[in-house]
């Protein structure tokens, strides 16, 4: 065969050396460093497991049209070899695409209500159900981190971390599937609120980022910080705690403000806000690096930009509409239940998709 994948060549002597380094005890004394390996070792898996599949078929297939001329069957069961290995030289081509390194990341979820008062804060809390029982499907845990409720049930403001139960591979990572969820989600409905029966237009702001693994990643100097105390509210300004347990950090170099009421210590409220400002500081640091250098992940640049109206959920048809991709399917009711994996896994397919041309360019 033609050809012999060179560029496979350092990742697999890096695959050889991590995995060696794994095997070390001591490396384990590092907890964070060894995640980052780890994490780095299920990226190189599959790119190992597809060489040597390749190799293989490859050998296979030599081996077949060599015997041919002399051997019926070997000659009957060229092409099928040929076609084998044409496939695994494909599957090698796709997996030797740079794939996100943050793929295998947990995630940290904002979701915010928009233009639309009570409705759009119903839709939020509309939007965080789907996603919760959507991490249900594929076995994920979810914690709210925090929460500014409605007098209706719905939410002006969530945070929600969604994390993967143990380590996985990079493409059953939570960044790599909702990544894609960053932007405007659109409703058309009648609110519960409208009395004539009209429908509405409203919508809900979706951020997504990457959570930060180990406090040391990304480094948060306390002078940088201002940090607030004020009692927490519940729905309509109620006041829900007698103490001033909820934190407001404001980081001074960046402008970025989170704040924290869920929890009844105001150490705790610290401790989760700090946790969420982390993110928000990883996830507008891969911004700037993905502005300098954007080929390989311009549609995740595209996706955290909550001005971008991505989709459109309308009820009284049951449709739900991706405008990236031109998804489009009627089942609502299920998406909302969250089946999402048709739609997410059209917008992977599209991404890999411009991954895979991007690289043919080059």
């Amino acid at each position: 065969m033609s050809e012999n994948f060179e560029a496979a060549e350092p990742l697999l002597a890096e695959h050889a050396e991590i995995e060696h380094r794994l095997s070390d005890p001591s490396i384990h004394a590092d907890p964070a460093r060894a995640r980052a390996l780890g994490r780095r070792y299920a990226v190189l898996v599959p790119v190992a497991r597809a060489y040597s599949a390749w190799r293989q078929a490859t050998d296979d297939a030599d081996a077949a049209a060599e015997l041919a001329p002399d051997d019926e069957s070997f000659a009957a069961e060229l092409p099928v070899l040929r076609g084998a290995a044409d496939a695994a030289a494909e599957h090698l081509r796709r997996v030797l695409v740079p794939r996100d390194p943050d793929d295998a990341r947990d995630v940290i979820m904002e979701i915010k209500a928009g233009e639309g008062g009570e409705e759009s804060a119903l839709f939020a809390g509309d939007l965080l159900r789907m996603y919760l029982r959507y991490a249900e499907r594929r076995g994920w845990a979810a914690e709210v981190l925090d929460a500014t409720e409605t007098g209706l049930g719905g939410f002006k403001d969530i945070s929600v971390a969604i994390k993967a139960r143990g380590s996985v591979a990079p493409a059953d990572g939570v960044w790599a599937h909702l990544k894609y969820e960053g932007g405007v989600h659109r409703v058309q409905r009648v609110p519960v609120t409208e009395s004539q029966g009209r429908i509405h237009t409203s919508a809900a702001g979706v951020l997504v980022m990457p959570e930060v693994e180990d406090a040391g990643e990304v480094e948060v100097d306390p002078n940088d910080l201002r940090i607030d105390v004020f009692r927490s509210s519940g729905p309509g300004g109620q006041s829900v705690n007698t103490t001033d347990s909820a934190v407001r950090i404001t980081h001074l170099p960046t402008g970025i403000v989170v704040s924290c009421q869920n929890e009844k210590s105001q150490l705790q409220n610290k401790e989760q806000a700090l946790r969420i400002l982390r993110a928000r500081l990883l996830a507008a640091a891969q911004v700037i690096a993905d502005a300098e250098a954007s080929e390989l992940r311009h549609a995740q640049v595209r996706t955290v930009d909550r001005s971008e109206r991505i989709r459109t959920y309308n009820y009284p048809e049951n449709r739900i509409a991706d405008h990236r991709t031109g998804f489009k399917a009627y089942n609502l009711d299920q998406v909302l239940d969250g089946d999402l994996d048709p739609v997410i896994r059209s917008l992977i397919d599209a991404d890999e998709a411009e991954r895979l041309a991007t690289a043919g360019t080059r």
